[in-house]
């Protein structure tokens, strides 16, 4: 789609001419560069003739694309004011750098919750509509590496000069205004109180997350309370220690609303979110928790069908939390790097994960100095993941067994994580034969399905109805498919 502009663009017209691209160089150009973000464009040589003689604007990605397309051919980067397309919607690229200095980190995550927040008022998608499909597994590839290199900062304090520089740019957000002066601004001082509070909502969080999905509104409130709270803490003025605990705590909130939107199928979104939780706690110095969003890199690269890179994700992870983080936390990267090699098809590589998440796992005890993220795992949730690492392999055997010792703890906190393991039990028994079975467990796990916000939920639900398909003539499969109607129609 395109909107237009007042009279032709002269400018695009004089670069292009400038690089010596023809209109039909430039569409294909720009359609190659969408094929590699997991675009399909279909521009020609007319929609670039519209671009220039009619000042036509593309939507979405397309401006962006079409300035690393002549920036490429010139051998220098174009802004998007020498093209004539400034106005054009805010650039795909928010989100997905991680940057080596500190301030430019801060400025990097709050610019993203800025333009999430701006996206989810505008009530259709915002930019995150215009960027469907644009996820790229290649853009873990520089935040993984240098998380590697450097997993902490040498010192994040920020004085006074340089929050109140910061709070001046972005119009004066988080300052207060100061009697000496009208209009002046105070820098936010920040202090341990502050950073509690922002744990506090992380904690709130991940339990309205487990319970209720990550489409419903309570955790619709984190992308909120990361503009809203957060952002001005990080353009605050604090000490290295205050710092470290508030860079932190952030990365946790900024890690859990990539998880909400990995769950909600918003998965542009996610990676972004991801990229900025890395950074951030590579800031707060905290090896594990960037760990852990590495795990969740790899856990949203093999969803996606990237096995091979998620394997990666996970083993950097663990590579640089040898010795370090705590047999629980380790057993849970392990079973991560587990269900990225079992999604691989790599039945002895994803044992020999399996089998050591389980050893770490008996070697954890309750004394141990576990972070308060990790809560969520123990071995029924290890049981679940090697349940799905089996079903990937084709192994219902193995799938029942896990399955049944998955789904023996209670399901009021982890409502969705229970829906989700119903589903693969379902799969299980129909594989081996069990129609009845199947049916009965695909049933229940439709029934929690409607009582949360997951599209990743859905998506399982759908994945069995599709493999039911063979059967569609028998009674229990076609009221199973009528029960699931509903869920399958609603919006995600």
């Amino acid at each position: 789609m395109s909107r237009e502009q007042r009279g032709p663009n002269e400018k695009l017209g004089t670069v292009l001419a400038l690089a010596g691209i023809s209109n039909a160089g430039l569409a294909r150009r720009v359609n190659d560069l969408g094929a590699q973000r997991g675009l399909t464009l279909r521009y020609d040589k007319t929609s670039v003739a519209r671009w220039v003689s009619k000042g036509m604007v593309p939507q979405g990605a397309a401006p962006h694309l079409i300035a690393a397309a002549i920036g490429a051919k010139l051998g220098r980067p174009v802004p998007l004011h020498e093209i004539g397309l400034a106005d054009a919607d805010p650039a795909p690229e928010v989100g997905l750098a991680f940057p080596r200095d500190v301030g430019e980190a801060v400025r990097a995550a709050t610019e993203l919750y800025r333009l999430d927040l701006a996206g989810r008022r505008a009530g259709s998608g915002g930019i995150w509509q215009s960027l469907a499909g644009s996820f790229a597994v290649s853009a873990y590839a520089t935040p993984a590496s240098r998380w590697l290199i450097t997993p902490a900062d040498s010192s994040v304090a920020r004085d006074a000069a340089v929050a109140e520089a910061a709070q001046g740019a972005h119009g004066g957000s988080g300052g207060a205004v100061d009697a000496s002066g009208p209009g002046e601004v105070t820098p936010l001082r920040v202090g341990h109180s502050d950073v509690a509070k922002l744990r506090e909502a992380a904690s709130d969080a991940r339990r309205w997350d487990s319970k209720y999905g990550g489409g419903d509104w309570r955790s619709s409130m984190v992308p909120e309370c990361l503009r809203v709270d957060a952002a001005p803490l990080l353009l605050g003025a604090y000490s290295d220690e205050v710092g470290r605990g508030l860079f932190g705590a952030t990365a946790e909130l900024t890690r859990l609303a990539g998880w909400m939107a990995f769950d909600t199928g918003q998965q542009e979104a996610a990676q972004r979110y991801y990229i900025q939780a890395l950074r951030l706690a590579r800031a707060a110095a905290d090896v594990p928790l960037g760990g852990y969003v590495l795990a969740s890199m790899s856990l949203q690269a093999t969803y996606r069908g990237f096995a091979d890179e998620g394997v990666d994700l996970a083993q950097a992870a663990l590579e640089r939390n040898r010795g370090l983080a705590t047999a629980r936390t380790m057993s849970f990267f392990r079973l991560v790097e587990a269900r990225a090699h079992a999604k691989a098809g790599d039945a002895v590589a994803a044992g020999a994960a399996l089998k050591a998440a389980e050893g770490w796992l008996e070697r954890s005890r309750d004394g141990d100095a576990d972070p308060s993220w990790l809560g969520f795992y123990s071995y029924d949730r290890f049981a679940a993941d090697a349940a799905e690492c089996y079903r990937d392999l084709k192994a219902p055997r193995q799938v029942r067994q896990f399955t049944e010792q998955a789904l023996s703890r209670p399901t009021e906190e982890f409502v969705r994580s229970h829906g989700l393991r119903l589903v693969v039990s379902a799969v299980a028994e129909l594989e081996s034969g069990n129609l009845d079975a199947a049916c009965a467990a695909g049933t229940r796990a439709v029934e929690v399905a409607g009582r949360i916000s997951s599209a990743r939920t859905t998506e399982y639900v759908r994945d069995l109805l599709h493999r039911l398909e063979p059967y569609g003539d028998e009674p229990r499969v076609a009221e199973l498919r009528e029960r699931a109607r509903p869920l399958l129609v609603a919006p995600a």
